[in-house]
C-alpha cells in the first residue's frame, strides 16, 4: 500500500529554467539564520540547460569541481548532441550491430525502456526521429508536413530497442532509429549526483538541473524544504501552492515548458509516439514527487501523456511516488501521499478529486 505556524519565513529562492518550479527554504520560528552566510555553489550551463549545485556548508571549490566532472562524464556517455557519445554510437549503429556501453548508459536505457513499457508506449525513448523532426526549442520550428511525421512515427518502438544484459550491449532492430534519453538522463544525473555528495558526508542543499530539482536531506538537517509549484498559466516563478518535503525530488512536464506558435495554435515538446503531434488532453502540467530523480523524470512525461484519470491510476499504484496535476479549467489533482504536505495558496486553483 502506498504511504499513507502559519510562521514560514522564505530566505532562499531557487529559480527552475526548464520546469518553472521554484525553491523556497523553510524556516521555523526561531531558527538560527546564520547558516546563510555559510552557503556555497557552483553554476553551469551543462546538459543543455543552466544546472545549479547549492550546499549548506561550507565545502572546497574542489568538490564542486569534482561534481561538474560528473555531470560531463554523464554527458559525454548519453547525450545525442556529442557525436561520440555512446548514444550516439547506438543510433549509427541503428540496424546494424550492437554497441557496447558503460553499465551507467545502459542503465538508463534500460530504466527508459521500463518507462516506456509500462506507459504501453506514450512515453518512448526511441521517439528521437521525432523530436528531430519537430525541433519543438530551436529557432524556426514549424509543424512539419504529414507525410514526414509519418514517416518518423515509423521509425519510433521501444519493442525494438534490443539490450544484452550479459555484455552490457545496445542494438536499435531497424536503421533510421534514434534514442534520444534527454526525458530521463537529467534524472539520472540527480541521483548520482546526490549519491556523491552524500559519500563526502553532505547531508543537506539543492541540485537543480533546469528543473529537475533535488531536495538532498532537511534544511539545517531538521526543517522541510518548501518548493513552490509553478503555475502553468503564468510567468515563472509564479506558484499554484507549496509543497513540504524532506529528502525528495520534484520534476514538473507542462505545455508551457518549450513550445511555438503557428496559425494562433500552440505545439508544446511533449508529443505523442503515436500521432506525431504534440500531446492534447486536458492537462496544462503534471508535477512528480518521488524519492528518485530517474523515477521522476520519467514519470513526469509519462503521465502527463497518459492524462489525469489513467496517470492518477498508475501512480497510486505506484509505491512512494505522488504526483500533482493541472488541467486547462484550473482544477488541481492531487494523489493520496501528498494530501498533508502539498496546499494550494492560489484562489485561482480549486482542489479536485475524483
Amino acid at each position: 500500500m502506498k504511504k499513507n505556524n502559519k510562521t514560514i519565513i522564505f530566505v532562499l529562492l531557487v529559480t527552475i529554467v526548464a520546469l518553472g518550479a521554484f525553491i523556497f527554504v523553510n524556516k521555523n520560528k526561531g531558527t538560527n539564520n546564520s547558516s546563510a552566510n555559510l552557503i556555497t555553489e557552483k553554476s553551469g550551463f551543462m546538459l543543455g540547460t543552466l544546472v545549479k549545485i547549492k550546499l549548506f556548508e561550507p565545502q572546497p571549490e574542489e568538490l564542486f569541481e569534482e561534481a561538474f566532472n560528473i555531470i560531463e562524464d554523464i554527458e559525454n556517455k548519453m547525450s545525442i548532441n556529442i557525436k561520440e557519445s555512446e548514444v550516439m554510437e547506438i543510433n549509427k549503429n541503428a540496424g546494424k550491430a550492437y554497441v557496447k556501453v558503460s553499465p551507467e548508459t545502459y542503465f538508463v536505457i534500460k530504466k527508459g525502456k521500463y518507462y516506456s513499457e509500462i506507459s504501453n508506449g506514450k512515453f518512448d525513448i526511441s521517439i528521437g526521429p521525432l523530436v528531430k523532426l519537430w525541433g519543438i526549442g530551436q529557432e524556426g520550428a514549424t509543424v512539419p508536413p504529414q507525410k514526414e511525421i509519418d514517416e518518423a512515427i515509423s521509425m519510433i518502438g521501444y519493442k525494438d530497442i534490443l539490450l544484452n544484459e550479459s555484455e552490457q550491449s545496445v542494438m536499435l532492430a531497424n536503421e533510421g532509429m534514434i534514442i534520444d534519453l534527454g526525458a530521463i538522463a537529467k534524472g539520472y544525473t540527480a541521483d548520482v549526483l546526490a549519491e556523491f555528495l552524500r559519500s563526502k558526508n553532505i547531508n543537506s542543499g539543492i541540485i537543480d538541473l533546469g528543473g529537475n530539482v533535488l531536495a538532498l536531506g532537511a534544511k539545517d538537517g531538521k526543517y522541510p524544504w518548501s518548493i513552490g509549484v509553478q503555475n502553468p498559466f503564468d510567468q515563472r516563478n509564479k506558484s499554484i501552492g507549496v509543497l513540504k518535503v524532506i529528502d525528495k525530488t520534484i520534476v514538473a512536464s507542462g505545455v508551457y515548458e518549450r513550445y511555438f506558435f503557428e496559425s494562433g495554435k500552440r505545439y508544446h515538446h511533449i508529443l505523442d509516439p503515436f500521432t506525431g503531434y504534440p500531446v492534447e488532453n486536458e492537462l496544462m502540467s503534471v508535477t512528480i514527487v518521488a524519492d528518485t530523480s530517474i523515477d521522476a523524470d520519467g514519470l513526469s512525461t509519462t503521465v502527463f501523456a497518459l492524462g489525469i484519470e489513467n496517470g492518477m491510476k498508475l501512480i497510486e499504484g505506484l509505491n512512494g511516488i505522488d504526483a500533482i496535476f493541472v488541467d486547462l479549467d484550473k482544477n488541481v489533482y492531487v494523489t493520496s501521499g501528498l494530501k498533508d504536505t502539498f496546499t494550494i495558496d492560489n484562489d485561482e486553483f480549486k482542489e479536485k478529486s475524483f
